[in-house]
């Protein structure tokens, strides 16, 4: 089965209206090589160069001296016709070979062939590039199946989709047999989560138990790039890799240094949490002194949560806990607190918002704040019964020194307005994404000035 990706009309829309390459970033696993495959089935000629399967391709790269020189070994060295205007070339694992995100710019100016490339951990691994092909090269990340795309693979109708959007713009309840269905459908992906390999191993058998085992393969595979890329401090990164759900399973979630070592220091360790993080292993999730614009310029940066980037390995590193089935039985005995937040920052962050989180003393805390549409919505995250519960947000929103015009309580209840806080369905955070406000053509009149 294929699985349908946002990432499919991202690419269908960028190559039709640029000639620019395209750079397909994220981590491990998240299905950028598939999707890159099935869109090349678009063109007459597709070449895919993949510097892990074919290291002698990277000599290939770095000795020549210029675009028709590459061109001319990768034909050679692929053995096919490359076709003038039909034809695209994909660069895989281009983390092994920098030198080719270097040269795109003179491939792109020789104006023959398309371009995309991608790989894994090229956040950390072009972190130091000596040339970026700025103006040449467009950049996306990508990101595990958000829940609209989990739900899409499993086969909910694009009219119950709507249904429910509709519902979540007019703010009316949803139908009551839709909303427990598609609560159930958002346990079961704090389960399985978005991993495509995950995802289409539970479509084909049903079977959890080798879900689990395919994440349990990912999780390794994780370690095993921290242990190639970053030898010298893979004890440092593993341990707060494997720190992660615990310290989201705490009372406050935010990763406190202490728990790796009671004399450690943020200068000590912070390249190690940026390592993750520039990965896509780990989402951090900062802290914000005061509910304002721009949020960034309120950003802590010793304060800070970190999530899982799929919340079915976070839910896999829960396993012996027996989490699995209780969160899908819904057992109202445990705090589902971690997993349902690691969604809500999973999905924030793929829909290109940042999430940030605020704590005060005198104020209390908030799970998360965003800018959206040009003003800050705060958002509670709650997983159980008493969801209209939140000393916290009702003291920000009764603050006068920020003006927040509605919060957002996302938990298990059909939707409902109360005041100025809004009370929706957990599963609704996939409507929650920013508008493209920025006007396709703007001019100012100078009729009068020349």
């Amino acid at each position: 089965m294929i699985l349908k990706r946002k990432i499919d009309s991202f690419l269908e829309n960028f190559y039709n209206t640029t000639s620019k390459a395209l750079l397909i970033t994220g981590a491990r696993q998240v299905g950028k090589s598939y999707s890159i495959r099935e869109f090349g089935k678009r063109f007459t000629s597709f070449v895919e160069i993949n510097f892990v399967d074919t290291p002698e391709a990277i000599q290939i790269f770095r000795t020549a001296q210029n675009s028709r020189e590459i061109l001319e070994r990768l034909s050679v060295m692929q053995g096919v016709r490359l076709v003038k205007g039909q034809t695209l070339i994909f660069f895989d694992e281009v983390q092994l070979c920098p030198e080719i995100v270097t040269a795109i710019k003179f491939l792109v100016d020789e104006g023959s062939y398309r371009y995309i490339l991608s790989g894994s951990l090229l956040g950390v691994a072009l972190r130091d590039l000596r040339s970026e092909p700025v103006g040449y090269m467009g950049v996306k990340e990508m990101y595990p199946l958000d829940f609209e795309e989990f739900i899409q693979a499993l086969g909910i109708a694009e009219s119950v989709i709507n249904s429910i959007r509709h519902a979540w713009e007019t703010k009316t309840p949803v139908d009551a047999f839709v909303h427990s269905k598609m609560l159930e459908l958002f346990r079961l992906y704090l389960v399985v989560g978005g991993m495509p390999a995950a995802v289409q191993q539970y479509i084909e058998t049903r079977n959890l138990a080798l879900v689990l085992e395919m994440q349990q393969d990912i999780i390794h595979l994780y370690k095993r790039d921290i242990a190639q890329y970053a030898p010298h401090r893979k004890l440092n990164i593993c341990e707060i890799f494997d720190l992660i759900p615990p310290e989201l399973n705490a009372a406050n979630k935010r990763f406190i240094l202490k728990s790796l070592n009671k004399n450690a220091k943020l200068e000590r360790y912070e390249d190690d949490f940026l390592w993750l993080k520039n990965a896509g292993v780990a989402l951090a999730v900062y802290n914000v002194e005061e509910p304002k614009i721009p949020l960034l310029l309120a950003r802590s940066r010793n304060l800070f949560k970190l999530f899982q980037n799929d919340v079915g390995l976070l839910a896999c590193q829960y396993a012996a806990e027996g989490l699995q089935l209780k969160v899908l039985m819904g057992d109202k005995n445990i705090n589902f607190g971690s997993v349902y937040e690691n969604a809500v920052a999973q999905e924030l962050t793929a829909h290109g918002l940042h999430p940030y989180y605020y704590n005060s003393k005198k104020r209390g805390e908030l799970d998360f704040v965003v800018e959206l549409n040009g003003v800050v919505l705060p958002i509670e995250v709650k997983s159980g019964k008493d969801f209209a519960r939140h000393r916290a947000l009702a003291n920000i929103m009764e603050c006068e020194d920020y003006i927040l015009p509605e919060a957002l309580v996302l938990c298990n209840d059909n939707m409902k307005t109360v005041g100025n806080i809004t009370y929706a369905p957990v599963y609704m955070v996939m409507f929650l994404q920013p508008r493209n406000d920025v006007p396709s053509h703007y001019e100012v009149d100078i009729s009068m000035l020349s």
